[in-house]
């Protein structure tokens, strides 16, 4: 875990105005106001929390692993790193990490995907493409299947090797460890508690996430 960066939270689950379960494979829909602290819990460890976040007031103008990366210099997200919009905008803060780092690259697994990666057998697993396709039409508010842009996965751990290639690995988190993020416009998000059960990356054990809201 060497070179990982933690950051603890003095926030307080009790204080929180709004707690969510999210059981593995599910989506999870909300807008998330300016000021709000939204606060992603890997419940039992090694999870991944597939994440997109949106202008809540232009879903055109979303989270921008590009920029982001870009402007912060580095490839994983950890406390202080800020994301940014298609457009330029701050969407959001990581205030607090207690996992220490989290991918920018991996993507969202789909059924494409699964029979690509592993075995053409794979197909009929369900994936996070789905879940947030699920969401949206949950969401019934102007997001559609062309909205589904690039995706941060909380949690998962995807190194870089020098050659420039991703080698998805054990994940790095633990049971309770969690990220926290202060919302610097209204933002909507939508998240996908990764059903995967082909890489190592959650231990082949999906499990359940929590997500904590405190207003601002």
């Amino acid at each position: 875990m060497s070179g990982l960066k933690f950051q603890w939270s003095s926030l307080q689950p009790e204080e929180a105005a709004s707690s969510f379960v999210v059981l593995a494979g599910d989506p999870f829909v909300r807008e998330v106001h300016r000021g709000q602290v939204v606060r992603i819990v890997d419940v039992e460890g090694n999870q991944s929390a597939d994440t997109m976040f949106y202008n809540a007031h232009d879903y055109s103008d979303r989270y921008s692993a590009q920029d982001t990366i870009r402007e912060q210099g580095n490839v994983y997200l950890t406390t202080g790193s800020r994301l940014l919009s298609s457009e330029g905008g701050l969407l959001l803060t990581i205030v607090a990490d207690t996992c220490g780092r989290h991918d920018t690259l991996g993507g969202a697994c789909s059924v494409e995907s699964n029979m690509v990666r592993y075995a053409i057998e794979k197909r009929h697993m369900h994936a996070c493409r789905q879940s947030f396709v699920k969401g949206i039409q949950q969401w019934k508010r102007g997001l559609e299947k062309k909205d589904i842009a690039s995706n941060v996965n909380f949690f998962m751990n995807v190194p870089l090797t020098p050659e420039g290639e991703l080698t998805f690995a054990d994940g790095v988190s633990g049971p309770g460890k969690y990220v926290e993020l202060r919302a610097e416009m209204d933002v909507l998000l939508l998240v996908s508690n990764c059903p995967q059960l082909n890489n190592p990356c959650n231990a082949f054990n999906p499990t359940p996430l929590q997500i904590l809201i405190w207003d601002a």
